[in-house]
């Protein structure tokens, strides 16, 4: 690995560029299982920086702007003050709805600018994604308007005054022997309080008003986490560490459980086969079959994944119950372990941030505040709020996962997502329309890749990207799925629909939703491609209870071609190149090919 040029690829590209294409996503995946992406070492060097930058800012804003806390040299006396939790709440919310956290700089694909975020949201014309546009009145469009605009500049005000000015010292008389009760909070002679409740109402309102015009935003903001949190600070503060800690322990389960698939192992195989600091061949050839034939995961690759899933099930299970102790000690320990193993691998979506909140919420949580009583949650109203946002969604998510998005269903890691290829048409540079006829800050990938790369290289790491998601078993349906679209490839630039939406949108995070039929809808409006120029294969989440997935193929100007299911049991059996086999599939609607 250099550090400043990608990994230079094990072929001659004139001759790697004459095979098939399916055969250069071959070539591409053998690489990726022992090489991974081929990252430089500067782009990991910035994401330092960025983690630095967060958990070292976040640290002074709440040292500068909370009165009575003391200065950094002090922090060892007041991280443990609830206004500090609060605060790491609301800071990492802002991180993230900026566009600094997950979804930034190269790993996603993000070279100029390596944001989006901020720059697209606070930008009139640029897309919008509304999530019912048809049931809820005054969102339809998908134009950002001056509306949209103040409704996310409301949100990050609110939540920079929540940061600067938004604390409260006054103890509720209803409130103060249980205060008191609460190890540590008013008892601390260093007690400064906490967030308002009405000031944290109004960043809610401000949040579920921008979501509502504009999904993409508001999932951005984690809203699954740090609105779930934020949720807590609305009620008595008596409620907020076991409170807290149900919600840290409802994402780990919801996690867990979603993993219980066929999918996940090809996930942590190809993650680990990407890992910078591990350089270990031999070991990430055991991760896989039969390395270079058979790209399945091992019975290695397997366990390592399985075993991951036993940890996140059991360890908050027992943080839940010890109530401290040395198990709870134990406990947290391994958690930390836990995510400091998934900070260390800088998966591609690369929610770094949020791994290292979790450290901090362990620390804090489960640490600090482990023995705290559950008596000490006694307002049925935010236990029944909870249930819905951190049960009653996922659950309805990995039912119904057309409904919900894969971050509030809690599938980050499950690699059952929704996801899709976009397929334009060489002849006429039917991708350039997107620069063309959209406002975004940023160019297409290819057009920001060529400020850095010749072509010949830029070709190699789009097809790098290609052979990431066919070595995830969905990857291996879009593949087969692609010749029902189109009856070349070769005719058609392929494209992951992650680098589409990152572009149009501002932000990518694995999410499928972000560039299905309504981002389709959304670019044609502008665009106007003809017939066959653009044609998209969607492929939804496999809902819990069936062993299939549907698939539709659209093209931009024609509409829905075709749709139908394919099985789990056939994506995974095969190899990212398919084998040299059609894929079977089960058609509800016909295809009409270009």
């Amino acid at each position: 690995m250099s550090f400043l040029e990608p990994t230079p690829p094990p072929f001659e590209y004139a001759e790697w560029r004459e095979r098939p294409h399916l055969e250069r996503i071959r070539a591409c995946a053998e690489d990726w299982a022992l090489n991974g992406f081929g990252t430089p070492g500067f782009v990991y060097l910035l994401y330092v920086v960025k983690l630095v930058l967060y958990a070292g800012g976040g640290l002074l804003v709440i040292s500068a702007t909370t009165p009575g806390l003391g200065g950094l040299g002090d922090l060892g006396d007041w991280w443990t003050e609830p206004i500090v939790f609060q605060k790491a709440v609301i800071w990492t919310m802002l991180w993230e709805v900026l566009g600094l956290g997950a979804g930034s700089l190269p790993l996603t694909l993000r070279f100029s600018p390596m944001i989006g975020g901020v720059l697209y949201w606070l930008r009139p014309g640029t897309t919008r994604l509304p999530p019912w546009p048809d049931r809820v009145p005054l969102t339809r469009g998908n134009r950002r308007t001056l509306l949209d605009v103040a409704l996310y500049a409301g949100l990050l005000a609110s939540l920079i005054f929540l940061l600067v000015d938004g604390e409260t010292g006054s103890v509720p008389e209803s409130g103060l022997l249980n205060l008191v009760i609460v190890e540590g909070f008013v008892a601390s002679p260093s007690f400064a309080g906490w967030l308002d409740p009405t000031a944290v109402g109004v960043a809610l309102g401000f949040l579920v008003a921008l979501g509502l015009r504009d999904k993409v935003p508001f999932l951005a903001a984690r809203a699954e986490i740090y609105g779930s949190l934020a949720i807590v600070f609305l009620f008595p503060l008596t409620n907020m560490v076991v409170a807290a800690q149900l919600v840290f322990v409802c994402i780990w389960w919801g996690a867990a459980s979603s993993k219980l698939n066929r999918h996940f192992p090809f996930v942590v195989t190809v993650m680990i086969s990407n890992t910078p600091w591990n350089r270990w061949r031999a070991m990430k050839r055991r991760l896989y079959r039969d390395h270079p034939e058979d790209l399945r995961p091992s019975s290695l690759g397997a366990l390592t994944a399985h075993f991951g899933t036993v940890l996140e099930f059991t360890l908050p299970a027992i943080l839940l119950v010890s109530q401290g102790g040395w198990i709870g000690t134990i406990a947290v320990a391994g958690m930390v372990i836990f995510h400091l193993h998934i900070l260390s691998t800088f998966p591609l979506a690369v929610p770094l941030e949020w791994n290292v909140f979790m450290i901090f919420g362990l620390l804090f949580l489960f640490g600090h505040y482990g023995d705290t009583s559950w008596s000490t949650i006694d307002d049925p109203l935010l236990l029944a709020i909870l249930a819905v946002t951190c049960v009653g969604i996922p659950v309805l998510g990995n039912f119904r996962p057309d409904l919900v998005s894969f971050l509030p269903s809690m599938r980050y890691y499950a690699g059952n997502w929704a996801t899709s290829q976009w397929l334009f048409r060489r002849e006429g540079n039917a991708e350039a329309k997107l620069d063309d006829a959209l406002v975004k800050p940023a160019a297409i990938v290819t057009e920001q890749l060529a400020e850095h790369y010749d072509p010949e290289l830029i070709e190699v790491l789009v097809y790098k990207g290609l052979a990431f998601r066919s070595m995830h078993s969905h990857g291996r349906a879009l593949n087969g799925l692609v010749p029902r679209a189109v009856d070349d490839i070769e005719e058609y630039a392929a494209r992951e629909g992650e680098l589409v939406a990152g572009v149009v949108l501002g932000y990518n995070f694995g999410d499928g939703h972000f560039h299905d039929q309504r981002l389709l809808a959304a670019v044609q409006e502008r665009c106007r491609f003809e017939p066959g120029d653009l044609r998209v294969v969607v492929l939804e989440s496999q809902p819990a209870h069936v062993q299939r997935q549907r698939y539709r193929i659209y093209d931009a100007a024609e509409g829905l071609i075709e749709e139908g299911w394919v099985d789990v049991a056939d994506m995974v059996e095969r190899q990212p190149w398919l084998d040299e086999r059609p894929f079977p599939v089960e058609t509800t609607r016909e295809a009409v090919t270009a």
